[in-house]
């Protein structure tokens, strides 16, 4: 998409998304003169960043009846409570641990590409929630469910978050191709701007309440 195009959707002025470009590390490619934004980076940055995408933007991947909601995926990815840890690196060990990966897939592999995510700037998107993910999405040579697991931590941990606030809530997302990795992130991007569904998360680590959350997320998204 062309910053021009970005401008429009989010009802910003152009000049205002060259500064996100330029300053806030939006992601983009110059070419021939001419930005250009990847749909999954700019979803990606803006969750980070606080700022809601028109549902529109996504509708031709959302269309897609195969795509699983985000109560399946996180059903397929659990509700994992009390995760332990001292710092950013060992709390993403252990949540690394705690996925069902493919055999082919190396989990210290996954850890470093994680760190590698990190190092380029924090995935904290304020009020102690954060989304690790790696640079591009978990691409698997096998077909498995898409996961969206969630991980509350046993103590808050220290992401550099923009707000200041220690993390104490991880979703990481597996997806077996991109256009998933898009329709996973902006259902999850969704539910985080729901109070209903902020709400639950704010509270004791509950898995039954934070699936019926979702599952009500989800029917207020198609209503």
């Amino acid at each position: 998409m062309k910053a021009s195009e970005v401008a429009a959707l989010l009802h910003q002025d152009e000049s205002t998304v060259l500064k996100w470009i330029k300053k806030e590390k939006l992601p983009a490619t110059l070419v021939h003169g001419t930005y250009q934004i990847n749909r999954v980076d700019l979803l990606e940055w803006a969750t980070e960043h606080g700022i809601k995408v028109p549902p529109e933007l996504f509708e031709a991947v959302q269309a897609d009846l195969d795509l699983p909601s985000l109560a399946q995926a996180l059903e397929a990815g659990g509700i994992h409570c009390g995760v332990p840890g001292d710092d950013k690196l060992s709390v993403l060990r252990n949540v690394v641990n705690l996925l069902q990966l493919p055999p082919q897939v190396d989990p210290e592999f996954l850890l470093q590409v994680l760190l590698a995510r990190e190092a380029l700037g924090t995935t904290a998107v304020g009020d102690g929630i954060a989304i690790p993910h790696v640079r591009n999405p978990i691409l698997l040579q096998t077909k498995p469910k898409p996961t969206v697991s969630l991980c509350f931590l046993d103590h808050p941990i220290d992401f550099g978050a923009l707000d200041g606030i220690p993390v104490r809530i991880l979703f990481l997302i597996t997806s077996p191709t991109v256009k998933v990795h898009l329709h996973l992130l902006s259902r999850l991007a969704y539910a985080l701007h729901d109070s209903g569904f902020r709400g639950i998360l704010n509270n004791a680590c509950d898995p039954a309440a934070i699936m019926d959350a979702a599952r009500r997320c989800e029917r207020g998204k198609r209503s």
